[in-house]
């Protein structure tokens, strides 16, 4: 039987959630009926800061107030995934010209694994162009105050991990 219910898949490595992150989740979740967040490892970045239980357990208490989004953990191929959950849709947000040209690569290559892999690209807002898990774990780790990039729910849980044992604490 065909899954009538339109699910898409966001796929993220979230070392940790932003609120540019949640921000594509929400506008994702008001799109389809079912959006699954999927905490991913990034092998073309340096060890996480947070194990992929962390991360998972973190969206789910940023996202406790969506009901059709739910949390799940991926050990392989993204369009794999998608195939399992008869998924329509992947989403990805682009901050910048060079998100899209690594995002296009990706796209065209799930959508060569798996010809149901469509991905579907929302623009962040304005206010969150610049903002990445990167630029919050560096501003964190020397001690800047984070509070307007992630969400306030989990924010001492990330101070608490990532303000190095420079000196500094917000």
């Amino acid at each position: 039987m065909m899954n009538t219910k339109r699910i898409a898949v966001c796929p993220g490595s979230f070392d940790p959630v932003t609120l540019g992150h949640l921000d594509i989740i929400t506008r994702a979740s008001k799109l389809f009926d079912h959006v699954v967040v999927l905490v991913s490892k990034n092998i073309m970045k340096a060890e996480a800061s947070f194990t992929t239980q962390e991360r998972k357990e973190m969206i789910q208490r940023v996202t406790k107030d969506l009901p059709n989004v739910s949390i799940d953990i991926l050990n392989g191929l993204l369009a794999d995934y998608v195939k399992e959950v008869q998924a329509i849709a992947i989403v990805k947000g682009l901050r910048a010209v060079s998100d899209f040209e690594y995002e296009f690569q990706m796209a065209l290559a799930n959508k060569k694994l798996y010809a149901g892999a469509e991905t579907v690209f929302l623009t962040t807002t304005a206010e969150n162009m610049y903002l990445s898990s990167s630029v919050v774990k560096q501003i964190a780790n020397f001690g800047g105050d984070i509070s307007h990039f992630v969400p306030s729910c989990i924010l001492k849980d990330i101070e608490k991990r990532l303000v190095k044992e420079n000196g500094h604490v917000n």
